[in-house]
């Protein structure tokens, strides 16, 4: 049927008229917002290169001499922790694994008979120095510094000998390195899952490596770059003998990272910084500055604390007020009603086992620790032993234990109320333990750990002269001498 003619008009009248009636509507709609182009954030600053440079241009008589008795108090603690260590059966097992692979016997194992190629050896003392978990701990990162970087350099010092200043030197500028690239990405790298002292630990070695070597500044970035490519450990492997293999292949990827770059192997020059570098890739956090603010005049290894526990670093504010209750309140085992801790979320996060069954899984239970050290008085290797963690006594107050995380206590900090069967409590906070910063261990004690860990793997009269070699390590012709002298038998 045909259109009429009032129908047509309408029809036309409405289609003439539709672009005016769009024409207001659009004048009416607001306009869509002009997105600001997104603010460029600045490059990162050539942290490999400034690394590099830091690391050639260091010497002895240029180190502060807080900072040179720190390292030599470091280094000794190292070799302290690593003669413990050298008969537990995860260094037994990775003895008898690697053995029949091993290359010409170069270097030494603390505490025993065996001779490795420096690769090996750098691997095995960096576990033996860490199964015992009382190695030192650079608090603002939690990582373990010396023992990544000391494990490496003294198997090459037996190789190439070196002085003991620049033994020293490098030791200083490796933990320098490893630390200051920790700060720039923690806490969110380790929040993440990596264990810290593995990933920062290659590049603490292959410095303090590439010191001793004389490596070139460009030698010296290619060294820096294929550390970054060998970053290692994982979080979850805490508990196991997983753990102590972090920081023994961080010294070993580092030591490989110098020997190479040393013959010319390449790798980019801008490995740690650049957008698919280690920073961006391994850590939502990059704060460059904690690289390069006071780098050569502020060193983080005048910072390095000593443990008097040998366990995770977050339990020792609660062992060290549960010694003092049973000590000055004396109060025994057998008294305790209830033992209610405030602590920080990562007391649980690190050291939650409610029931370990092995020594090693003992260090990371908060409710081990404290049952222990109101038990036996003590923290040390003996207390966190297959012994210690299958006690009656010790099994039966840990189920006692009652960590609470409480906002506003700092990982530093414990707030602790023991409850007795009488009725009475008693009340401890503390906010910087013994080994902190603030609390330091004195060289008396560093000397009497020393002399407990090598009790019964090395005499008495060795143990006293390895002491010695490593108090006077600066005077020494030949850093190698410590290394020789601290195996069985010497």
């Amino acid at each position: 049927m045909g259109m009429n003619r009032r129908s047509l008009l309408g029809a036309a009248g409405l289609a003439l008229g539709a672009p005016a009636l769009n024409a207001a509507q659009a004048a009416e709609t607001p306009a869509p917002a002009v997105k600001a182009p997104a603010v460029k954030a600045p490059p990162p600053p050539p942290v490999t290169k400034i690394l590099a440079e830091f690391i050639r241009g260091s010497t002895y008589d240029g180190l502060p001499e807080n900072v040179r008795r720190e390292g030599v108090r470091s280094f000794l603690n190292w070799v302290g922790v690593a003669i413990g260590g050298s008969h537990h059966e995860t260094l037994d097992i990775a003895v008898s694994a690697l053995q029949p692979f091993s290359g010409p016997p170069q270097a030494s194992l603390f505490g025993r008979t065996e001779r490795f190629d420096i690769m090996n050896a750098a691997f095995l003392n960096g576990v033996s120095s860490h199964i015992f978990d009382f190695d030192d701990t650079h608090l603002k990162t939690i990582i373990h510094p010396a023992g990544p970087v000391a494990s490496a350099i003294l198997a090459y010092a037996e190789m190439k000998p070196v002085s003991g200043k620049d033994f020293l030197d490098a030791l200083v500028v490796g933990i320098e390195v490893e630390c200051r690239i920790g700060n720039m990405v923690y806490p969110n790298h380790y929040d993440a899952g990596w264990h810290i002292t593995g990933t920062c630990g290659p590049f603490g070695a292959a410095a303090a490596a590439s010191k001793l070597m004389g490596l070139t500044e460009e030698q010296t970035i290619y060294a820096l770059g294929l550390a970054a490519s060998q970053p290692v450990g994982l979080r979850e492997s805490f508990g196991s003998m997983n753990k102590s293999f972090n920081p023994g292949r961080a010294a070993a990827n580092g030591l490989f990272a110098a020997i190479l770059a040393a013959k010319g192997f390449t790798s980019s020059e801008k490995m740690i910084e650049v957008r698919r570098g280690w920073a961006q890739t391994i850590s939502t956090k990059q704060d460059w500055s904690q690289i390069t603010d006071g780098l050569g005049s502020r060193y983080e290894s005048a910072l390095n604390t000593y443990k008097p526990f040998a366990c995770g670093i977050v339990m020792h504010p609660a062992i060290d007020a549960a010694i003092q209750i049973r000590d000055e309140d004396h109060v025994k085992p057998e008294d305790i009603k209830s033992v209610d801790l405030k602590v920080h979320p990562l007391v649980l996060e690190l050291t939650g086992k409610t029931a370990p069954k092995t020594g090693l899984e003992g260090k990371f239970s908060i409710y081990h620790a404290v049952a222990v050290a109101f038990v036996e008085g003590a923290g040390g290797e003996k207390q966190f032993s297959d012994r210690a963690v299958n006690d009656p006594r010790v099994v039966a107050l840990r189920s006692k234990v009652n960590p609470v995380v409480t906002p506003g206590v700092d990982p530093a900090q414990v707030d602790m109320i023991v409850t007795l069967n009488d009725g009475r409590t008693i009340h401890r906070h503390i906010d910087h333990a013994i080994g902190s910063v603030e609390k330091p261990m004195t060289d008396a004690q560093l000397d009497a750990k020393f002399k407990d860990l090598a009790d019964g793997i090395l005499p008495a009269t060795q143990a006293n002269r390895v002491l010695a070699l490593c108090r006077s390590l600066p005077d020494l012709k030949d850093a190698g001498e410590v290394a020789r002298a601290g195996v069985q038998g010497a």
